[in-house]
Order: structure tokens, then C-alpha cells, then sequence
């Protein structure tokens, strides 16, 4: 038996105990065995033991032993334990291994990956062994211990400072929804891997933003509560929430093998739904002028009837009605999740007061959750209330991202003329993010929210969904806050050059929703002329490609005259 040692860097409920418990069910084998051979030797000492009394019971073992079954299990193993013979010297291979060798590791508190001990920095996103993320944010060194961090948090915190106005709690324009009950949603089981969505996620987001002196400080908090039964029924079935509500009663459960609860998850996510609702309904109502829900567990995966995706319940489901409790006529929903927000979509599918659109990597569906597709625009009525913009690749960075902004998101979105915002912020799609795998920086977010503070009148609602590299989704989180605070853009929009795929992935979208968005045919004729471009510039390189080799010129008149023209590009060999 080989035993593991894992040391996890990154806060965990119950974690010493679990690795106690993780070397006793591999060394239980060693410890049973000892005891059986100890057993076996007392017997073999009895000088009252009669050779046919031996012989009997050499008989019922030899019997025990016929009736096992061919394969064994563990299960049948542990019944049977009797019917094994520790003392048969030949079976070398049953002996324990004496020697028990430790492989010592640790899992980044970044980005969850495996390293070995021996190593300071991590394989996979460079940040240390001892990272001060969890109590310092993005502004904590990757490269540093914890305790050499303090200078880099006061310096950051005073470069914010001379950025950011003074605002006090009295006249604060920008709220933010957190409720710490919402760490205690956590996987119990330990597994080989720390689960990617840990409460890790809202620690580092707080601690960010405590260090920028923006929450607590620019931004004013909102007490939370649990949603209501009756508000959730407006958006699941009672089964689903009956469900989810029976999770109060387990220490561990799934809903699917990705999809964890504990005994706190239920009230965490109806906490998480409380929070969405009421800053819709303060943000709608002029109470506050935007907000940033600062929840967990997700919840665009979550549909009318399922929890998956790590979500249970579809919090910017919730805060879309109620923001049309508060009045809201017409909603706007965009997701840019680098997964599809499939459960938002089917809440919303046959729904016209509703648009929602989606940017998320989709490769032909092979990409979790498999749809949100450029042909699914919704139905029964609601058709073009549903834009999906299906990324084909991964990598995909801030000027696809802008790109499909200005020519999908924005074109539509202004012909809408929603009352109400609703932002599905995931930051998945985020550099360095481990799942994602794309290329969106904090300045690409920053221009994105910005791009969207112009609708509805500046009503805006931010609802953290996905994102899983700590500092990615801890940077990113912040610029968008320090947007809803009034901090301007300095991106430059004139000459935003997509990529190839990105630009054929607007073309496809662009060319289904012209059905249903007229406004968008301009920008689809002037977009081809680019594709041509594309093409013609391919062309160019092809032909410049077979041009490498320059014949001479005598070539063209002597016995080399076809050699030359097929070099040259004049004459084609089919």
C-alpha cells in the first residue's frame, strides 16, 4: 500500500481531519492484517489444542474459502475477512508493504492545480506556495510569501485612493450584495481535487476590494435575506426548489457529479437570490443608482426544473423579475459566462419582455453545456429575444469580445430599449482562467461594462456568476465595480481588428438575427467587405508562399520554360 500525503494550501472545512482519514483507509489494511497474523501466532501457541481439533478447523477455513466467489470485491473481501490465510508464505503478493512512501503535495490557492512539494511556485499559474491572495486580493505579489505582502497592499491601496473621489455611505451610488453565510455552500467530500467554485472565490473579491478601499468604503452594503417561496416559484418548479430545500437535512449531496451541497447550500442560495432581487429592486426603484451582487453559489446553469453547472438557483432570473415587480416593462440580460447560460435561456425562451444574449465558447457544441448555438433564438412568438454569440475556439480575447459588442450586443440592445440591465458576469473567460481557458483581461471587462452602463438609463446590475483563477476573477470583478463607481474607459473602439474566427462567428449571428433586427443588415454588408479582405489576403500569402523560390529569367525562353511559368504562379498544375 502506497500512502499520500496532500497538503492543501487554500482554506478547506475540515481538511487536517479528512487527510487523517485519507492515511487510515489506506493503512486499515496494514493495521488488520497485523492483528490477524498476531491471532493466528496465540493459536499456534495453545498447547491445548488437539491435532484433530487443528484439523477441523483447517476443514471449515478450506470451506469458507470454496464459497467465495471467483471476483472478488472489496465488499466481499471485508465479509469474508476470516477466509483469508495471512500465514500462507508463498502468497508474497497479499504481505503489506512494510514501508509506506509519503509523495507530499499541495494545491494552489489561485488556481486549485496539483504541484509537487518541492516546489515554491506553481506549474500552472506561477503564484506561490504561501500566497497572500485570500487576505490581500490581486494586489498580493504571486511571486511572494504572505508575510512580505503588507507594503504591497498599503502602497495599492493608496494609489486607489488618489484615483478614486471620496463618496461616504450617505450619498453611495453603487451597492454591493454580500452576505459572508454564503462560504459556508462548500464540498464536503474530499476528493483528489479541490472543487474549482470554493468559497475561495468570494474571499478573494472581498479582499480585493477591501484593499482598493472601495467595499467596504465607496460602496454601500444592503442587508440580506432569504428569497421567498412564492418569488422563486415565479422562476422554478416546487419540485426543483423542494429539492434543494431537502439538502438542509444531508451533510453531503449532488445534484450531479459536479454539482455539490451541504447542509448550508439551500440557505446560501436562496441568501444569494435575496440579494439579486432586492438590488434590482433598489437600483430600479433610484434607491442606488447601479449594484454588484457578490454571490454564490451561480446561477445561470439552474433551469426551471435542475440544478447543474454548480448552480441551484437562477439568481439573474430572479433579479429580471424582480425588476419588473418594481415596474421594469422591458429587461436585458447579457451573459458573458464563457459557458452558455442554457438556464437563463429556457426561463426566458418564449418570453418577448426578456432579451437575453449570450457570449460563451461553444465549438460546435463539444463545450459545456452544449447549447446556446446561433440558431437558437427563441420561440413560440419570442423569436429574436434570444442572441446567442457561439464562440468556435478557444483563446478568445477582448477584441472579439468588443468586436461583437459594437456590432451585435449594442446594435440590438439599443433597438430593445430595456428598462432594466442585467449583467451574468462570469469572469471564466478571463486570462489564466483554468476552465475557461480564454483571453479577457480587466480591461476588456472594463470595456465592456462601460459599453453597457449607456443602456436603461445607467440601471445596471452586475451578478458575479463563474470564474476560477482567484486573481483572474478578483481583478477583473474590481475594474467592473470601479466602472459602476464612474471611473472612465481609456480603451481605444475606432480600430478594434477581431480575429478570423471571430469575425466569421459575428458574420453567422448577424445573418440569423437580420430576421428579427433589421437595424443589423448594414453592419452585416460592411462586415462582408471585410471577410473579403480576409480572403483576398490569404490569396496573397499562398501565392507569395509558392514564390519563394525565384527562377532565373533565362529559364523563360530555354528547354525549363514550363518549370518557370508553375514557379512563378502563371501556370497551374491540377
Amino acid at each position: 500500500m502506497v500512502s499520500e500525503t496532500v497538503q492543501v494550501s487554500c482554506v478547506t472545512n475540515g481538511g487536517t481531519k479528512s487527510n487523517e482519514s485519507f492515511k487510515r483507509k489506506h493503512l486499515g489494511s496494514d493495521e488488520h492484517a497485523s492483528a490477524s497474523r498476531h491471532d493466528s501466532s496465540d493459536a499456534k501457541g495453545d498447547i491445548g489444542t488437539s491435532d484433530r481439533d487443528m484439523a477441523a478447523n483447517i476443514n471449515e477455513d478450506t470451506q469458507k474459502k470454496v464459497r467465495l466467489p471467483k471476483e472478488l470485491t472489496f465488499q466481499d473481501m471485508y465479509n469474508n475477512q476470516d477466509a483469508f490465510d495471512d500465514d500462507d508464505e508463498d502468497d508474497s503478493d497479499w504481505e503489506p508493504v512494510q514501508k509506506h512512501i509519503e509523495i507530499l503535495k499541495w494545491f494552489c490557492t489561485n488556481c486549485t492545480m496539483v504541484n509537487l512539494d518541492d516546489v515554491f511556485l506553481c506549474d500552472i499559474c506561477g503564484e506561490h506556495k504561501e500566497s497572500g491572495i485570500l487576505r490581500h486580493g490581486f494586489y498580493a505579489s504571486p511571486f511572494s510569501p504572505e508575510v512580505e505582502l503588507i507594503q504591497v497592499e498599503s502602497e495599492a491601496t493608496g494609489s486607489e485612493k488618489e484615483i478614486w473621489s471620496e463618496a461616504s455611505a450617505s450619498n453611495c451610488s453603487t451597492a454591493v450584495g454580500f452576505d459572508e453565510r454564503m462560504l459556508l455552500h462548500s464540498e464536503v467530500e474530499i476528493k483528489s481535487h479541490p472543487h474549482p467554485e470554493r468559497p475561495d472565490r468570494l474571499r478573494a473579491i472581498a479582499a480585493s476590494l477591501s484593499a482598493a478601499g472601495i467595499f467596504p468604503g465607496k460602496c454601500c452594503p444592503i442587508p440580506a435575506r432569504e428569497i421567498t417561496l412564492e418569488e422563486l416559484q415565479m422562476v422554478h418548479s416546487s419540485e426543483h426548489i423542494e429539492v434543494v430545500e431537502l439538502t438542509r437535512q444531508m451533510f453531503s449531496s449532488y445534484f450531479t457529479p459536479d454539482t455539490y451541497a451541504n447542509e448550508h447550500s439551500a440557505h446560501a442560495a436562496r441568501l444569494a437570490a435575496g440579494l439579486c432581487a432586492d438590488l434590482a429592486s433598489a437600483i430600479f426603484s433610484g434607491r442606488v443608482r447601479n449594484g454588484f451582487a457578490l454571490v454564490r453559489p451561480p446561477g445561470h446553469h439552474a433551469g426551471v426544473t435542475q440544478a447543474m453547472g454548480f448552480c441551484l438557483h437562477n439568481n439573474a432570473a430572479v433579479a429580471a423579475l424582480a425588476a419588473q415587480a418594481a415596474g421594469a416593462k422591458k429587461v436585458l440580460i447579457v451573459d458573458w459566462d464563457v459557458h452558455h447560460g442554457n438556464g437563463t435561456q429556457e426561463i426566458f425562451d418564449q418570453n418577448k419582455s426578456v432579451l437575453y444574449i449570450s457570449l460563451h465558447r461553444h465549438e460546435g457544441g463539444k463545450f459545456y453545456p452544449g447549447t446556446g448555438s446561433a440558431f437558437e433564438v427563441g420561440t413560440k412568438g419570442a423569436e429574436g429575444y434570444c442572441v446567442n454569440i457561439p464562440w468556435s475556439r478557444g483563446g478568445v480575447g477582448d477584441n472579439d469580445y468588443i468586436f461583437a459588442f459594437q456590432h451585435v450586443v449594442l446594435p440590438i440592445a439599443s433597438k430593445f430599449a430595456p428598462d432594466f440591465t442585467i449583467i451574468s458576469a462570469g469572469f471564466d473567460a478571463a486570462r489564466g482562467d483554468p476552465l475557461g481557458c480564454c483571453d479577457v483581461t480587466p480591461a476588456g471587462y472594463t470595456q465592456m461594462t462601460h459599453m453597457l452602463s449607456t443602456l436603461s438609463g445607467g440601471k445596471l446590475l452586475v451578478v458575479l456568476e463563474g470564474g476560477y483563477n482567484l486573481r483572474s476573477i478578483s481583478s477583473s470583478a474590481t475594474a467592473v465595480i470601479k466602472v459602476l463607481l464612474g471611473g472612465s474607459c481609456e480603451c481605444e473602439l475606432e480600430n478594434i481588428v477581431p480575429s478570423k474566427a471571430g469575425l466569421l462567428t459575428v458574420l453567422e449571428v448577424l445573418k440569423i438575427q437580420m430576421k428579427y433586427w433589421p437595424n443589423l443588415s448594414s453592419s452585416f454588408e460592411k462586415l462582408q467587405l471585410q471577410r473579403a479582405m480576409y480572403s483576398v489576403e490569404k490569396k496573397h500569402k499562398q501565392v507569395k508562399r509558392r514564390r519563394v523560390f525565384e527562377p532565373p529569367l533565362w529559364w523563360r525562353w530555354g528547354r525549363k520554360q514550363l518549370l518557370f511559368h508553375i514557379l512563378t504562379g502563371h501556370f497551374h498544375l491540377k
